[in-house]
């Protein structure tokens, strides 16, 4: 593809590294933006600044936050003793989005995949561990793939000797699918129907 300007080429080429965005469409927003008023433009960048300078990740959940422990964690009317462990930000949100899960959480930063060279250390588990001896449930609410059904069964062996109830989330959410794309009342119901995980594993 052929630039009328280097300035224009290196915008395309930045925008065009954002998931699912390819060279054509980054053309596009790049172009948009030009047509748009200069302070629109500028409110975007300093709001991109903004996000990776200023937002920090809670001491506790791990969830992104703009305090060093987030407003659920701090939150004196949810139940600390029952952690939900979930794969990453979105997916908090989404089971936030019911409106009546009332515990706290604990976010991995992602599933165990070897394929992408990535393992247990690279992981939230350790402070999961150290949270334990704080719950009395610790629900996974990872999603049902081989690498969801991995991480969870590595959790459950390394808890499962702890005093604490392990449950997993009812599979009303099919196989494959992902937390955070599961409809509000699906996802409810999952998480209201679970069951412990090692039933699951036998099933």
């Amino acid at each position: 593809m052929q630039y009328p300007s280097k300035i224009l080429e290196n915008a395309v080429e930045e925008i065009s590294q954002l998931p699912g965005i390819g060279k054509r469409t980054a053309m596009r927003l790049a172009l948009h933006m030009l047509k748009k008023s200069k302070t629109q433009t500028e409110s975007l960048a300093e709001s991109l600044v903004k996000l990776v300078n200023e937002i920090k990740y809670c001491k506790k959940c791990h969830a992104i936050s703009e305090n060093d422990i987030c407003d659920v964690c701090s939150n004196a009317m949810r139940d600390q003793q029952l952690i939900c462990v979930v794969e990453d930000i979105r997916d908090v949100m989404a089971i936030e989005n019911t409106g009546q899960y009332k515990g706290v959480y604990h976010v991995l930063g992602g599933k165990i995949s070897p394929m992408e060279g990535i393992g247990p250390q690279q992981l939230k588990i350790d402070s999961l561990v150290e949270r334990a001896h704080l719950a009395n449930e610790i629900i996974l609410a990872l999603s049902s793939t081989m690498e969801g059904d991995t991480t969870m069964f590595y959790l459950y062996k390394i808890l499962k000797d702890r005093d604490i109830l392990i449950s997993a989330i009812a599979r009303g959410i099919g196989v494959g699918d992902e937390i955070e794309f599961t409809d509000e009342v699906t996802l409810l119901r999952s998480i209201q129907n679970r069951i412990p995980y090692s039933a699951s594993v036998m099933h």
